[in-house]
């Protein structure tokens, strides 16, 4: 299972159904249920299912603050990410008791599992 590295503030988000875009400077291909991991622990607090991955429009943005839950303006997004993508995802599942898992050197965003 492909795991996602994410700051705990939105993984926490997306793992209590509060958050169900995760904006992204990238398009991805990945579906189905990935884990989430939070940067720098090691461990995986739960799973959610990648459903979808949109390119996205100011409009979309502005419209579907509940969705993505960024404090950043379109602008802001826009420096950073040339070509911002929400990743969707759907029915998050917290574990009960992380669960710990090696981290392979180099990887950012994604660690296979």
């Amino acid at each position: 299972m492909d795991i996602l590295v994410i700051k705990e503030e939105f993984g926490s988000q997306i793992l209590s159904g509060k958050k169900t875009w995760e904006l992204r400077g990238s398009n991805t291909k990945k579906r189905g249920i990935i884990s989430i991991a939070y940067s720098g622990t090691n461990k995986r607090f739960g799973t959610v299912e990648l459903v979808d991955s949109i390119p996205l429009t100011r409009e979309l943005f502005e419209k579907n603050y509940s969705k993505h839950r960024s404090t950043s303006t379109w602008y802001e997004l826009k420096d950073s990410y040339e070509h911002p993508h929400a990743w969707v995802m759907k029915n998050p599942k917290l574990y009960s008791k992380p669960i710990p898992y090696e981290h392979k050197q180099g990887a950012i965003i994604w660690v296979k599992n």
